[in-house]
């Protein structure tokens, strides 16, 4: 116990730090990315939804290293747009806070999107024309209709694209590297302790990771649990 305190005293606290702020900033992103697209998808036809659709889901199942590997490829600075960004912005995407923010982008938007777009598709349509008949505008029946009716699915796919983005590795490994202090995520910090032999203060950590998963969880059952009171028929 008194090892347990000593580590917990000595503890480098910036790997949550910088956890949370990517896993905010990332889900931030992916919020309104994955909600723009997930209403263009539920409009196109059946042949752009597949295409769409698949190339937006793939980086749920791809391996977070392959994705990882392309972004490395998108912005090294060896690439046209790697160059072209630190040029014309002084913008470096390789091992920097970016890095880390694209990558949990990336990982985390499919669960916004998917989550999103089955909302969207459970909305009742005759909402959106009755909408129409009061002479509101496209842009403000997303906003006020069709947004506010799909609440629950969207609020769920946020709570996990936070969840997902905080707690990413392969992609973030591959793109930002683990420079203390700066990119060092949890998941990075775990398995770097690990390798040193470090097994109490990998356990704190996983402990730490876990309290925050079993908040999140518990947040996401609150909310459907409510959803479901209120949509109770019995």
């Amino acid at each position: 116990m008194d090892e347990i305190l000593k580590i917990l005293r000595e503890l480098d606290w910036s790997p949550l730090y910088i956890s949370l702020k990517t896993g905010v900033v990332a889900t931030i992103i992916s919020f309104f990315l994955g909600i723009f697209a997930a209403r263009k998808v539920v409009k196109a036809g059946p042949r752009v939804k597949a295409i769409v659709d698949g190339i937006l889901t793939l980086p749920m199942v791809l391996p977070p290293t392959v994705a990882g590997f392309f972004l490395l490829l998108l912005f090294s600075r060896r690439r046209p747009l790697g160059i072209f960004l630190f040029e014309n912005f002084d913008i470096k995407v390789v091992q920097t806070w970016l890095g880390c923010i694209i990558a949990a982008t990336v990982i985390a938007f499919p669960l916004m999107y998917r989550n999103a777009r089955a909302a969207f598709e459970l909305v009742d349509v005759n909402l959106i024309y009755a909408a129409r008949t009061l002479g509101m505008g496209e842009v403000e029946i997303f906003w006020k209709v069709a947004v506010p009716a799909a609440g629950p699915g969207i609020l769920s796919g946020t709570i996990l694209t936070f969840a997902r983005a905080m707690g990413e590795y392969g992609a973030t490994s591959m793109l930002a590297g683990n420079i203390p202090g700066k990119t060092g995520t949890i998941s990075q910090k775990i398995a770097m302790v690990i390798q040193d032999g470090g097994y109490l203060t990998a356990g704190i950590w996983v402990v730490i990771v876990m309290l925050i998963a079993f908040g999140i969880v518990f947040l996401m059952n609150l909310v459907s649990g409510k959803h479901m009171k209120q949509t109770k028929r019995w």
